[in-house]
C-alpha cells in the first residue's frame, strides 16, 4: 500500500499528485480499519500517518521537479504470479526444432529446411534437414527428449522491444497481462524505461532470469533519482552519486529526458564508465538546450521517439515556432504541435540533413523510433476500432485510452482532419530520416512504448514492423532491427558479446516459430493473425499468429498465452457487468 506513495516522493512528483496518492491510501486503510476495528484498525491508521509524515519530510528535503515524461500508471503494478504447471515446457537436455525455415536475424536470406538443436537453454547445432523440393531426410540425428515439428514453418530469433512500460492500475493492474502479450507476440527481451518502479523492476528481472514467472527477459533502465529515496538529483554531486548508486542496485541503464546540460553529460559519461546504457526522450521542455545531436556528443547511446531529431534540423529557428497559445501541459497541444515540425527543418537530402546523420553515425548513436506509439495520430478512428481490442484489450485499458485530460496519451480532446494531415506529412519525413540513417549504416531498433494511445501491448510492437517496412526497410532489415540490433544495443554498453538476437550455435535459445512466412506479411505475427481468401474453398480464413515462443530453452505455446489474455479480458468484462447489475438492483 505504501509502495506508490514512496515512489511518488522518490521521483519527485508534484505535491498535488503526492496528495492524491495519500488520499487513495487513506481511503483504503480506512476501509480496512472499519473492517477490522479495535487496536488492529488503529495500527493501520498510525502506519498511514507515519508514511505521510515521512513523505512530507522527504518532499521538503527534495523539492518536486516535473518529470520530462511520466508514463507510469497512477497506482503500483502487481507482480506476476509464479509460473504454473503447464506454462511452458522445458528446458530439456536435448530439444530439436525439426524441418524449419530459418531467418537468423543477421540480415541473411532465409534458409532451410534445417533442424535446430537446443541443449538446456543454448542453441548447439543447426543441421541441414534435407533439400528444398524433396522429402525431408528420415531418422535425422540427434535423438531428442522433446521435438517441435516445425515443418513448413519459420524460425526467427526472439524479438527485442527496447521501449516498454508494464503499466499498473487503473489501466492494467497486473504485470501478467503485458508479459503474456509480449511473449504471445514473440518478444523474449524487453528494456523497461522504466518497466515499473525500481524495487519491483529488480525483483521481476530476477524472477524472469530464473524463469520463475512467464515473462520476457528484462533489462532495467530507470530515470535519474529513481529508487534511492533522495529525489531527482539537482546538483553535479548528486548526479554522480545517483549513477553510482544505480549501478550497485540492479539498474542496467539510465532513461533520460532533456536534462540540464551539465547533468546530462554526467549521466551519459558516468553510465558509460560503469558499463550502463543510456536512452533519452528529449522532451520539448528541455530540447532547446539538449537536442539529439548535442546529447549524442555528450555520449548518449540511444535517441528514442522523434524528440530531438527535428529540433536539431530546424532551418529558420532555434526554437520551434509554437502558437502563442501553446501549453505543454495540454497534451493535445504537446503532441499536436510536434507534427507541425515536418516543414520547418532542412529537407531530406540536403547537406544539413546528411551532415546530421553522418555525425550520429560517427558517434555510434542508435535510433529507436517507436513509430508505432504515435501512429494513431494519422488515423485515430482506425486504432480506436482495431480488431484486437475486443478480445485482447482490458476494458480498464480501453478506458485509459479514451479522451481524458488526466490520462497520459489520451489527448484526443478535439482531434481534427488537419491534425491527422499534419501527422501524415510528419511521418513521411520521419520515415525518410530513419531509412536514410539505416542506409548509411546507422543502427535502427524496434521499440513500442505500448499501453498508451490505443496501442495494446504486443500488438503495438508488431505494428512497428509494419511501419518500418512502410519507411522503406526490407522485411529482412525489419527483422534485423527487431533482433540483432536490439541485442547489440543492450550488450555494447556492458562490453559483452551478444547472447541472443541471432539464431546461431552458442546463443541463448530465444526463438519465435510461426506457421506462415513473416517476410511475406508481418500481419501473421499478430496474436489474432490475419484474414485472407482461400481460393481453393472460396472462403475467408484466419491464418497466422505465432505458434511457439521459446525463451531460455522454454517453449511457450503462444496461442495459449493469447488465450490466457482473452480470459483476463473476459473476466474483467464480467466483473464490470456484475457491478452494473448490482447497482441497478440497488
Amino acid at each position: 500500500l505504501l509502495q506508490w506513495y514512496e515512489f511518488a516522493v522518490d521521483v519527485g512528483f508534484a505535491r498535488s499528485r503526492r496528495r492524491m496518492c495519500a488520499m487513495k491510501i487513506y481511503a483504503h486503510l480506512n476501509r480496512l480499519r472499519q473492517g477490522s476495528g479495535g487496536r488492529e484498525g488503529s495500527r493501520y491508521m498510525l502506519l498511514f500517518l507515519f508514511a505521510v509524515a515521512l513523505g512530507a519530510t522527504l518532499g521538503a528535503q527534495n523539492p518536486a521537479q516535473p518529470l520530462a515524461d511520466t508514463p507510469l500508471a497512477r497506482d503500483p503494478l502487481a507482480p506476476a504470479p509464479n509460473r504454473g504447471q503447464g506454462e511452458g515446457v522445458g528446458p530439456y537436455r536435448t530439444m530439436v526444432i525439426r524441418g524449419t525455415m530459418l531467418i537468423d536475424g543477421t540480415g541473411g536470406p532465409p534458409r532451410g529446411p534445417v533442424d535446430i538443436v537446443v541443449n538446456d537453454n543454448r542453441i548447439t547445432q543447426i543441421r541441414n534437414a534435407g533439400t528444398p523440393g524433396l522429402p525431408l531426410r528420415p531418422n535425422r540425428p540427434p535423438q531428442a527428449d522433446h521435438e517441435i515439428d516445425a515443418t513448413g514453418m519459420y524460425v526467427m530469433p526472439g524479438f527485442v522491444d527496447l521501449h516498454v512500460h508494464a503499466g499498473g492500475a487503473p489501466k492494467n493492474p497486473d504485470a501478467e497481462y503485458p508479459y503474456k502479450l509480449w511473449l504471445a507476440h514473440g518478444v523474449t527481451t524487453v528494456r523497461g524505461v522504466p518497466l515499473t518502479d525500481n524495487a519491483l523492476a529488480v525483483k521481476e528481472k530476477q524472477r524472469s532470469a530464473k524463469n520463475e514467472i512467464v515473462a520476457p527477459r528484462i533489462f532495467n533502465y530507470q530515470r535519474p533519482g529513481s529508487g534511492w529515496g533522495k529525489g531527482i538529483p539537482q546538483s553535479v554531486e548528486a548526479a554522480h552519486a545517483w549513477v553510482a548508486w544505480a549501478h550497485d542496485n540492479g539498474i542496467d541503464g539510465v532513461k533520460l529526458g532533456a536534462e540540464r546540460p551539465d547533468l546530462m553529460e554526467i549521466y551519459c559519461q558516468d553510465a558509460k564508465k560503469l558499463g550502463m546504457g543510456t536512452t533519452a526522450h528529449l522532451q520539448q521542455t528541455g530540447v532547446v538546450q539538449v537536442n539529439a545531436i548535442k546529447a549524442a556528443r555528450m555520449g548518449l547511446g540511444t535517441v528514442t521517439h522523434f524528440y530531438g531529431h527535428f529540433e536539431s534540423l530546424l532551418k529558420d529557428y532555434v526554437v520551434q515556432p509554437y502558437p502563442v497559445t501553446q501549453n505543454y501541459n495540454n497534451e493535445q497541444d504537446r503532441f499536436g504541435q510536434v507534427a507541425r515540425l515536418w516543414d520547418k527543418i532542412y529537407p531530406p537530402g540536403s547537406p544539413e540533413w546528411k551532415a546530421y546523420l553522418e555525425e550520429h553515425l560517427k558517434l555510434g548513436t542508435t535510433f529507436d523510433p517507436t513509430l508505432t506509439i504515435y501512429s494513431a495520430g494519422r488515423d485515430v478512428m482506425r486504432f480506436r476500432a482495431a480488431e484486437w481490442h475486443d478480445k485482447y484489450t482490458l476494458p480498464s485499458l480501453m478506458d485509459f485510452y479514451t479522451p481524458d485530460r488526466q490520462n497520459h496519451g489520451a489527448y484526443w480532446y478535439d482531434w481534427t482532419t488537419e491534425d491527422e494531415v499534419a501527422f501524415r506529412n510528419f511521418y513521411q519525413v520521419w520515415f525518410k530520416l530513419m531509412n536514410d540513417y539505416k542506409k548509411m549504416g546507422g543502427r535502427v531498433t524496434t521499440g513500442s512504448d505500448s499501453g498508451f494511445i490505443y496501442q495494446t501491448y504486443g500488438f503495438g510492437y508488431i505494428n512497428e514492423f509494419e511501419l518500418l517496412q512502410e519507411a522503406g526497410f526490407h522485411p529482412l532489415e525489419v527483422v534485423q532491427s527487431a533482433t540483432m540490433n536490439g541485442a547489440l544495443t543492450l550488450h555494447e554498453p556492458m562490453h559483452k558479446p551478444i547472447e541472443f538476437g541471432i539464431v546461431r550455435e552458442g546463443m541463448l535459445a530465444d526463438m519465435v516459430i510461426v506457421d506462415q512466412n513473416p517476410l511475406q506479411n508481418f500481419k501473421v505475427l499478430y496474436a489474432n493473425g490475419t484474414i485472407r481468401l482461400n481460393d481453393k474453398t472460396g472462403k475467408v480464413e484466419r491464418v497466422g499468429g505465432i505458434r511457439w515462443t521459446i525463451k531460455d530453452g522454454i517453449a511457450y505455446d503462444a496461442k495459449k498465452l493469447a488465450a490466457d489474455v482473452q480470459q483476463m479480458v473476459e473476466k474483467q468484462k464480467k466483473e464490470r457487468a456484475g457491478r452494473r447489475t448490482t447497482t441497478a438492483g440497488q
